[in-house]
């Protein structure tokens, strides 16, 4: 297997307008399967494309050498969002897609504006697997003419991370079922969660929550219609429960309750050691990142991570991913076998073992890699991460992304939160943040 990185593509690159449709490329199916399988005498390279932390290095080693004659060449790029800005650049100029796409939930919208341009799987065998996912993660990857257009792989429930030693230390509830319970219980609201960190933050002048942004993003996730309606128009203007719960963030992060820090940097990790804050919100692919960066600044198991299996304001998914098959791809046919593999319950089980992607394949989710101790278990002290997830969840809805749902978050919203740390007043953030999309005439 030959893999790649890109760590920081150019955040300049700006491609709202309309993408273009692809043409080229094999995009009839029957030709396709006319193709030789891939064999030591037949080999065949096959490009793959993902971002953050999957888990499917080991996978591609193991596919690999169970299919002699397939070379995996895997490229993953360190964030979704930079993962949109190289697929909206190839998918514009029309070339260089992978022949496997990895396409995350909250970009997903653009990618259906475009669906023509990615194989249909039902051509490939993917109504036969339809019953191995959770229902509403084939709903997400259907478009309007019916077409299936990705193999699901993981899916994002929520819970909370907190640090059961800055608790403790504190004088506050740190065990596992009492910390829910601090913060609400089952029934937990954001009162609630904002409520007890003030209560933290009253005792020892810390941050509770580590930046605006992921709560922010939580709290209109979990909401029956976002950013839009399910009829696709936007719903933010004149949207009561939009403002209501930026007014709460508002208030928070006036109280002291944000860290600040820089999404997915934290200072290197080193804010996961320091104390900086005891909260956050965590869906499962984010437990990989947090024993990653706790690890890569030097700290381990004993630092006191934990995660929580209750969440502020009832279920919720942030993220999750597909795996595509661009038409340009030269080879459909092994890559939908790929992909296939890479979906079924035993590698999506395995990469929950290796980095916390909680899987959309319901074998999988009852599986003892997935309920059993691993090593992401052992770092959140012994936590039943699994079990846990599986229980988030349930309830959870899928809510619809619209085509400039990602460019919201990032563009719109993502400086708003970063001047509500940096103590911007609450409706000011706001106005800038509609000012900011009129200007992306975002309709």
């Amino acid at each position: 297997m030959k893999t790649s990185s890109k760590t920081k593509l150019a955040q300049s690159v700006a491609l709202l307008g309309t993408l273009a449709l692809l043409a080229t490329g094999c995009s009839n199916a029957d030709d396709a399967a006319k193709a030789d399988p891939a064999s030591a005498d037949n080999p065949v390279t096959l490009t793959v494309t993902t971002f953050g932390a999957m888990g499917l290095d080991d996978l591609y080693e193991k596919y690999e050498k169970e299919n002699p004659g397939v070379t995996i060449e895997a490229t993953n790029i360190d964030t979704g969002g930079n993962a949109l800005v190289d697929w909206k650049t190839k998918q514009a100029s029309g070339a260089g897609l992978p022949d496997i796409q990895a396409v995350e939930e909250g970009w997903l919208g653009q990618v259906m504006a475009v669906s023509d341009s990615f194989s249909d799987l039902r051509d490939y065998g993917i109504e036969d697997l339809k019953s191995q996912w959770v229902d509403w993660k084939v709903e997400q990857a259907t478009d309007k003419d019916g077409r299936i257009i990705g193999y699901g792989t993981d899916i994002g429930p929520e819970g909370i991370c907190f640090n059961s030693k800055l608790l403790e230390k504190a004088g506050m509830p740190s065990e596992r079922s009492e910390f829910a319970e601090f913060i609400g219980g089952q029934d937990s609201t954001w009162e609630d969660y904002f409520a007890a960190g003030k209560k933290y933050e009253e005792k020892t002048g810390k941050a509770w929550f580590d930046q605006s942004g992921f709560v922010w993003n939580a709290m209109v996730n979990q909401l029956d219609e976002g950013y839009y309606k399910k009829d696709g128009s936007l719903n933010i203007d004149g949207n009561a429960e939009l403002s209501n719960r930026w007014k709460m963030l508002a208030d928070a992060t006036e109280a002291g309750l944000s860290s600040g820090q820089t999404q997915w940097d934290w200072g290197k990790g080193q804010a996961f050691l320091d104390g900086s804050f005891a909260t956050m919100p965590c869906p499962g692919w984010m437990l990989g990142n947090v024993k990653g960066q706790v690890e890569g600044a030097g700290g381990d198991a004993t630092s006191g991570w934990d995660f929580a299996g209750v969440f502020p304001g009832g279920p919720a998914n942030w993220g999750g991913t597909f795996l595509t098959i661009p038409t340009t791809s030269k080879n459909p046919v092994e890559a939908a076998k790929l992909a296939t593999w890479l979906t079924n319950a035993q590698s999506q089980a395995a990469a929950f073992e290796a980095a916390g992607t909680f899987p959309s394949n319901l074998e999988a989710q009852s599986s003892e890699q997935v309920l059993g101790s691993n090593e992401l278990t052992k770092f959140f002290n012994d936590a039943p991460i699994g079990q846990l997830l599986a229980e988030r969840a349930e309830g959870v809805k899928a809510q619809f992304k619209g085509a400039d749902d990602s460019v919201i978050q990032e563009q719109v919203f993502g400086p708003a939160t970063i001047a509500l740390d940096g103590g911007k007043d609450g409706q000011a953030a706001w106005d800038e943040a509609m000012s900011t999309m009129k200007n992306l005439d975002i309709k």
